[in-house]
């Protein structure tokens, strides 16, 4: 087979959570533990660091590859949904996997793969494993992919977790209160092993606190240790001035190359992971650690974090798609100058979107659209919703349409934003790279 066939087998053959939404998932980690033991264990030849949250786990993974980056250790990244092509989810310093490696893994395990009814996921981390160890990498930064505790990430044994924050998101899968989601995302937390949680939320702090506990792991609350001090935005970065609070007359200034002003959450936590690890004798100096902040698209190719599409009219994508998201998303919107505000924005049809729209300003110019896929919430629904909430504009069937329709209708000082879901800027993303 062809890359782009081995490709199309995998998601026409094995249940995909981003195309079909829950029904994709498999109860419990039986199915990844039976793929691993098969490989012989992969995962068990390298270190690695394990990243969970509802927001900015990826933001995080990709600050942390590109330091450990940066202090000479080579470094595979595994995060997932990808944007534009599926071989962005595993990458070894800032490499993608190379297509005809994907290509022998499935042709060599394929009636394995069909005799167990895998998921495209548990496929996907089991093709990542095996790429890290016949690799040799010294470490890995692997990011959950929904949840914590029966993710098939969670097979690992970290020297360190990370937890970055919890909201709402997946009630579904993950419950229906912050409690319920954050036992969920506890579930990384491994015996013996530190544990960074980057936002300390007093309604759910006892829930990792007491499964640290269970698992006698030290766990370290990121922003009662440091706090940012100054926030200075440039043009294409964001100099941040952090204070540790615990150590007198302690400064650090870094150069974030992430724009967006919730990247200051996701530092803090990187930082104390940063922290942890000296500690733990795996030493990252600070130039090691200034330089990986200062590159991070350049060394990991991260996309789809506020980022920059074009200039004149001002045009900006960003992944958020929850309503913490997008809640970080507006505050970035709010901090723009601009003369008219447009919004490309779509769903997917099991998220909670009434709170959203209830969030989104009247004062813009929306363009209702979906993503190419079967979860995709119907761009005409969305209009009907929206009207409900006092927000005018017109939907399209296609990310493309909409986005064409936006630039035709902006001035050079008017802004325009695309997002909503992740699948909306996955289209836009592959619209211009096709293009």
């Amino acid at each position: 087979m062809l890359y782009t066939e081995t490709i199309e087998y995998l998601y026409s053959r094995l249940p995909v959570f981003q195309k079909q939404g829950a029904t994709a998932l498999k109860e419990g980690l039986g199915g990844i533990i039976k793929f691993c033991n098969h490989l012989g264990n992969p995962q068990n030849s390298f270190k690695s660091i394990h990243i969970g949250g509802t927001n900015g786990k990826g933001s995080t993974s990709h600050m942390l590859a590109s330091i450990m980056q940066e202090a000479g250790f080579k470094t595979g990244l595994y995060t997932s949904p990808h944007l534009i092509d599926f071989n962005e989810r595993i990458r070894i310093d800032g490499q993608v996997i190379a297509p005809q490696y994907v290509v022998d893994f499935v042709e060599k395990n394929k009636v394995f793969i069909e005799s167990n009814s895998f998921s495209f996921f548990e496929v996907s981390v089991a093709l990542a494993f095996q790429y890290f160890a016949d690799s040799k990498i010294d470490f890995a930064i692997v990011e959950v992919g929904l949840g914590g505790r029966l993710d098939s990430t969670n097979i690992i044994h970290p020297v360190l977790s990370i937890i970055t924050n919890i909201s709402n998101d997946h009630a579904q899968i993950l419950g229906d209160t912050l409690s319920k989601i954050a036992s969920e995302k506890a579930g990384i937390i491994k015996k013996n092993t530190p544990v960074v949680i980057s936002l300390t939320q007093p309604e759910i702090d006892s829930v990792f606190k007491e499964k640290a506990q269970l698992e006698q792991s030290e766990i370290f609350f990121a922003d009662q240790e440091f706090e940012i001090e100054s926030t200075d935005l440039m043009e294409n970065s964001q100099v941040i001035n952090i204070k540790n609070t615990k150590v007198i007359n302690n400064h650090i200034i870094l150069e974030l190359d992430l724009m967006g002003t919730y990247q200051k959450q996701n530092i803090l936590g990187v930082l104390k992971a940063i922290n942890v690890l000296n500690n733990l004798g795996i030493t990252v100096s600070d130039e090691s650690l200034k330089k990986g902040v200062r590159k991070v698209v350049q060394n990991t190719g991260l996309m789809g974090r506020w980022q920059k599409i074009s200039n004149n009219p001002l045009v900006i994508c960003d992944t958020g798609h929850n309503e913490a998201g997008i809640k970080e998303v507006l505050n970035n919107i709010y901090l723009q100058k601009f003369a008219n505000l447009h919004i490309v924005i779509g769903f997917v049809k099991d998220k909670d979107i009434d709170k959203i729209l209830k969030l989104l300003p009247e004062k813009a110019t929306y363009y209702f659209c979906q993503a190419a896929i079967p979860r995709a919430l119907e761009s005409h629904l969305l209009l009907e919703k929206a009207k409900n909430n006092n927000l005018n504009g017109v939907n399209f069937e296609t990310v493309q349409e909409a986005y064409l329709a936006a630039i035709q209708a902006a001035n050079s000082d008017d802004f325009i934003f695309v997002g909503g879901s992740t699948f909306i800027v996955a289209d836009l993303l592959t619209y211009l790279k096709n293009k």
